[in-house]
């Protein structure tokens, strides 16, 4: 995110400076629309990594009822070599229709991250 920040003009701050702007003003009007594409990715991975999370959920986590969905469908697959594979295709599918929904959904974000400009040249 930091990368991503740093490709932002410092010329946008300096000129909002010379027409009158404040901090808030420059931060929420100009840096924040053009800093929303980074933020939809941030949030789009924080999203995504619970449903990923496998190690530390298989070392802590020692009841059933408590397993995260990536455990969960593990030990469906793990038990019986793998007796329950339908049953473990179907949650892997219902797992990745949330993560396929907000993806599309911030797909414009990300669409205008390459188009939006503040400076010519």
């Amino acid at each position: 995110m930091k990368g991503y920040l740093d490709t932002i003009p410092k010329e946008l701050d300096e000129s909002a400076k010379i027409d009158g702007a404040g901090h808030l003003r420059i931060f929420f009007q100009i840096v924040m629309p053009l800093a929303t594409p980074i933020i939809a990715v941030v949030a789009l991975f924080a999203f995504i990594a619970p449903f990923g999370d496998f190690i530390i959920a298989r070392i802590l986590l020692r009841s059933e009822t408590k397993y995260t969905l990536a455990v969960g469908l593990y030990d469906m697959v793990a038990k019986q070599f793998g007796a329950e594979f339908t049953t473990f295709a179907a949650g892997a599918v219902l797992i990745a229709v949330p993560i396929a929904i907000l993806f599309l959904s911030f797909q414009r974000y990300f669409v205008s991250g390459l188009t939006a400009g503040g400076t010519k040249g």
